[in-house]
């Protein structure tokens, strides 16, 4: 969240990360913040590295958060209660995206179309194949198909969200004040979910679409859920066309994306146009 107070911080930058663990998650965003600091400092500016302490809240300095998702909640968390300025997602924002049942609920009320979605307590309504995920997190973590028969008693629970699975091409959208990247297509065959193992461990091919009509849709529709979900720093927004019916579906907003060089929210950007320079200037608070 870009406080008001933000853009008048003195340097250095302060960029906090989670503190080493045995997490796969933790180890993606510690590899980023290290390339962003890399960038940072190749342009000449201070920056200083810090593990992410509740009782020891950085001050008088610009915060750049590039944690984890359950670390940067309890961190904007901390930050917001101590009155502490920060480059990063809003709390609100944050919760609204991070709960996708909320966040469906909300981007359907604003006239976006979502998949059919319920909470997987009861009997889903829909044939197999079925999407299973947990209600609240991102990245596809825990996402799974259900191709036959019913979903396990194990899933059936509050925590978790059934959809039909949706056969299409995935498109993401890199958004920041305002702004929507290009449309990115996602190299994946229809049907292949994308799992957090492909999102970060197997990257499919990212490929620009060359329907402009459609690029156009995606870009003013990303636009739209940004407004919907009141984000107020950077997000990614996902998407699935059903060319079946020609339904461009929305799927999750991340409000905690992954924004270094080589992130689809950077290539989306860089696509639409904005330079490198212009997305840490605003990812900083800075443009």
């Amino acid at each position: 969240m870009r406080t008001r107070s933000a853009a008048y911080l003195p340097s250095p930058l302060i960029v906090l990360v989670d503190r080493w663990r045995f997490d796969p998650l933790a180890w993606l965003h510690r590899a980023e913040a290290r390339a962003i600091v890399a960038e940072q400092r190749a342009a000449g500016r201070a920056v200083e590295v810090r593990s992410f302490d509740p009782d020891r809240l950085p001050r008088d300095a610009r915060i750049l958060l590039r944690l984890s998702d359950p670390v940067m909640r309890d961190a904007v968390r901390a930050l917001e209660a101590s009155g502490t300025a920060y480059c990063g997602p809003g709390g609100a924002a944050l919760e609204r995206c991070y709960d996708k049942w909320r966040a469906y609920e909300t981007v359907c009320r604003a006239g976006i179309d979502c998949p059919e979605t319920r909470s997987a307590t009861g009997e889903p309504g829909f044939a197999p194949p079925i999407i299973v995920k947990p209600r609240r997190g991102s990245d596809s973590i825990g996402l799974r198909v259900v191709r036959r028969g019913p979903v396990p008693a194990r899933l059936r629970n509050e925590a978790m969200l059934v959809q039909p699975q949706v056969l299409g091409a995935e498109l993401t959208v890199g958004v920041i004040d305002g702004h929507a990247g290009e449309p990115l297509r996602l190299g994946l065959a229809e049907g292949v979910p994308y799992t957090f193992l492909r999102k970060y461990l197997l990257p499919p091919k990212r490929m620009l679409l060359t329907d402009r009509t459609l690029a156009a849709r995606a870009q003013h529709t990303a636009l739209a859920v940004a407004r919907a979900l009141g984000v107020d720093w950077a997000v990614r927004v996902d998407f699935i066309l059903e060319r079946a019916r020609n339904r461009l579906l929305f799927l999750e907003c991340d409000a905690a994306p992954l924004v270094g060089p080589a992130s689809a929210f950077a290539a989306s950007l860089a696509a639409g146009g904005m330079a490198r320079a212009e997305q840490l200037a605003r990812l900083l608070g800075e443009a």
